[in-house]
């Protein structure tokens, strides 16, 4: 028995090994349990103060972009533009012994004027100008006192101006209401635009011997208005071909 009992002891643990019990490797791996990271409370104001400044920057443009330009001090002390209209100027006179009319109408069909003066101009002398292709006919009305009324009446009110033609001084101009006869001849050119031409005698004593015949030249002008005291005539060429050039200038000065 004490025999059986050694081999029974000797075999056994070869038969019936011990199982030892794996080891899992996470037991044997140490966790470190690092520290969650937050994000500061200050990197978030930052941002919210960065976007603050971009939308007050977005904002100040659309301002300046809304807001009408502010018209500057020499913007609103600039001078009013001149106006400008077309109107039908009659220049006319008799051939010998006669001096020169100026009229001006608005309409062709209205034979009462919106100015009519009396030039001390004679007839034969405004040829000879003409014949160079340049007349400059300027009026000129110096007030010697700016209290009067020729002061701050209309320029068309004026009734008597000094006379230069082509820088030469030659007289006087005088202001003159349409009368009858005025008005029969204006009536008598009614279908005519632009032209010049010769009116047979018999328009009244006042232009000069009935018997003269009534030379004229009639055209569109343009009327220039540059202030109350300044206005001009220029004489408009038909078909924009070369031709006369004609002005007539109105100036009131102080």
């Amino acid at each position: 028995m004490t025999k059986i009992d050694a081999l029974r002891r000797f075999l056994l643990p070869c038969l019936n090994p011990t199982v030892t019990s794996p080891v899992h490797p996470s037991s044997t791996i140490t966790h470190h349990h690092t520290p969650k990271k937050r994000l500061s409370t200050s990197l978030r104001d930052d941002i919210d103060e960065q976007i603050q400044q971009k939308n007050q920057e977005n904002q100040n443009d659309e301002e300046e972009i809304s807001e009408p330009p502010t018209p500057t001090a020499n913007s609103q002390l600039a001078p009013p533009r001149p106006s400008k209209t077309m109107v039908i100027g009659t220049i006319f006179g008799h051939r010998r012994g006669g001096h020169v009319w100026f009229c001006v109408q608005h309409d062709r069909l209205i034979t009462k004027p919106s100015l009519l003066l009396e030039l001390s101009i004679p007839t034969t002398t405004l040829i000879q100008e003409m014949s160079c292709g340049l007349v400059r006919i300027a009026l000129e009305f110096k007030d010697d006192s700016a209290e009067s009324e020729l002061s701050r009446c209309p320029l068309h009110s004026v009734p008597v101006w000094t006379l230069y033609c082509n820088g030469r001084k030659l007289g006087f101009a005088l202001r003159r209401k349409a009368t009858q006869q005025n008005r029969l001849m204006l009536k008598t050119m009614q279908s005519i635009t632009v032209g010049a031409g010769v009116i047979p005698s018999g328009f009244g004593s006042e232009f000069g011997s009935g018997s003269e015949e009534l030379m004229y030249m009639r055209a569109n002008y343009e009327c220039v208005i540059g202030s109350a005291d300044s206005e001009s005539f220029h004489l408009i060429n038909p078909d924009e071909g070369p031709g006369q050039e004609l002005s007539i200038f109105l100036l009131r000065t102080r």
